[in-house]
């Protein structure tokens, strides 16, 4: 059973920075195209950054500039670097594995991201 948990959210001061964190397991983790995805109170999930198999990276206009997604395939783990965080940023964060044979999603729970001052 594919797992993935999210961890590294916070609060934090506008300006500041957060890295986020999702692991993996019961997978093999090379194979699974990963993003981050963000719903803040009152809004729709939103699309933020994506990393493929090979490691090409796409990003949400909005956090294009700030925001960077990496992965770890020895670790299972893809990382989302947040700079230069706005209070606009502030959401729940949610890790998705996305695997492209199958065409499946599998979500973590998220983990909150606060940015105020």
């Amino acid at each position: 059973q594919v797992q993935v948990v999210e961890s590294g959210g916070g609060l934090v001061q506008p300006g500041g920075s957060l890295r986020l964190s999702c692991v993996l397991s019961g997978g093999i983790f090379s194979i699974y195209a990963m993003g981050w995805h963000r719903q803040a109170p009152g809004k729709q999930r939103e699309w933020v950054a994506g990393i493929s198999t090979g490691g090409s990276t796409d990003y949400a206009d909005s956090v294009k500039g700030r925001f960077t997604i990496s992965r770890d395939n020895a670790k299972n783990t893809v990382n989302l670097q947040m700079n230069s965080l706005e209070p606009g940023d502030t959401a729940l964060y949610y890790c998705d594995a996305w695997d492209l044979d199958g065409d499946i999603h599998y979500w973590g729970r998220g983990t909150q991201v606060t940015v105020s001052s």
